[in-house]
């Protein structure tokens, strides 16, 4: 015995069951033209859909406006604990406006990100938020060729040609550079991320100049760069830096995973933090408070990047002009991986 299907329920179905015209229920049952709409009609057109079950055709909506409702996401490592806030945070914005999100993982290599962000231009994506870019980046022109929009997050290139969310980093750093002056620290030493990332660069740059305005003596070796922002290249520079710089009292890390590696490279030198050596890191990644010591850090809002990023690429792909870029503002999270020097500095 084979059972009949039901069919599925069509807009005109939700029309005649709300007692209004077709077209008031496609431009209801569209988050871009709901406006359009007065609102008790549009929550009754909404209520009734729901009672009825009624599905959107996503593929026939696709073909008639010629757009996918979906938004690419890149981001250089998906394994972070940076972007799951962020992600949520795009999320919660573009399904508010009836958008999907496609996530791709660049792992940092520069050929997988082309085929990811060619992946994505194949299945038609509305916009793109990218946290994956590098300060010369070629592989956005494709994008501005195609006219997508396009946002950046967290990093920056040198093009200027798409508004980006970041953080403040100048202030960032230059908390943590004055919290350790504050504390007596005269011998500190920055262990940087890479310079081709606009974090990287932005971040050295704000170590010298919260040095230079704080009188902290500065050398040729007071920066040592690591070749990414993880833990394993984080340990490997702060090794280098203190072979460079035994008298350090003090690391500002580039950020938390750097931060841990400096944190596995003295206890590689049998040195304690914070009683020899005090960290801060950056970015205050969920579990850094529960490392030993606490690691002392810079709080980025990264479910408020998130949502900056989605509502600028909304505003774009509404047509609206959106080329400003969003600084966010950090603030600074006091815990133990800080003390004053043992002796004090000169």
């Amino acid at each position: 015995m084979t059972i009949a299907s039901k069919p599925p329920v069509t807009m005109k179905d939700v029309a005649t069951a709300a007692g209004v015209h077709y077209s008031t229920v496609s431009r209801a049952l569209n988050p871009a033209t709901r406006d359009l709409v007065k609102p008790q009609i549009a929550a009754r057109i909404l209520q009734t859909a729901r009672e009825l079950g009624y599905r959107t055709n996503s593929l026939a909506s696709s073909l008639r406006t010629k757009r996918s409702r979906v938004v690419g996401v890149v981001v250089p490592d998906i394994a972070s604990l940076l972007f799951p806030p962020i992600l949520e945070g795009i999320e919660h914005a573009l399904l508010k406006e009836g958008y999907m999100t496609i996530v791709g993982n660049s792992a940092n290599d520069p050929e997988r990100h082309r085929r990811v962000l060619t992946g994505m231009m194949e299945r038609q994506v509305d916009g793109l938020i990218l946290a994956s870019t590098t300060l010369n980046d070629p592989i956005p022109d494709e994008w501005f060729e195609n006219r997508a929009p396009i946002v950046l997050m967290n990093r920056t290139d040198e093009s200027g040609r798409a508004p980006a969310v970041v953080n403040d980093d100048m202030r960032g750093i230059g908390l943590a550079v004055r919290h350790l002056v504050d504390l007596g620290h005269k011998r500190i030493i920055h262990v940087a991320g890479p310079n081709f990332l606009s974090t990287g660069a932005v971040r050295q740059r704000a170590f010298k100049l919260a040095c230079s305005e704080l009188s902290v003596p500065l050398n040729r070796h007071s920066i040592v760069e690591a070749t990414s922002f993880t833990r394993e290249a984080g340990k490997i520079a702060c090794i280098e830096a203190l072979a460079k710089n035994p008298q350090t009292t003090a690391i500002v890390a580039a950020n938390d995973l750097i931060a841990l590696g400096c944190y596995d490279a003295l206890a590689e030198k049998k040195l304690s933090c914070p009683e020899d050596i005090s960290i801060t890191g950056y970015n205050d990644s969920p579990f850094v408070d529960l490392v030993r010591p606490p690691l002392t850090s810079v709080r980025v809002d990264q479910r408020e990047m998130g949502l900056e990023a989605a509502r600028i690429l909304l505003a774009r792909m509404g047509g609206h002009h959106a080329g400003a870029d969003i600084l966010l503002r950090p603030e600074f999270v006091l815990r133990q991986s800080t003390t004053p020097p043992r002796t004090p500095s000169h």
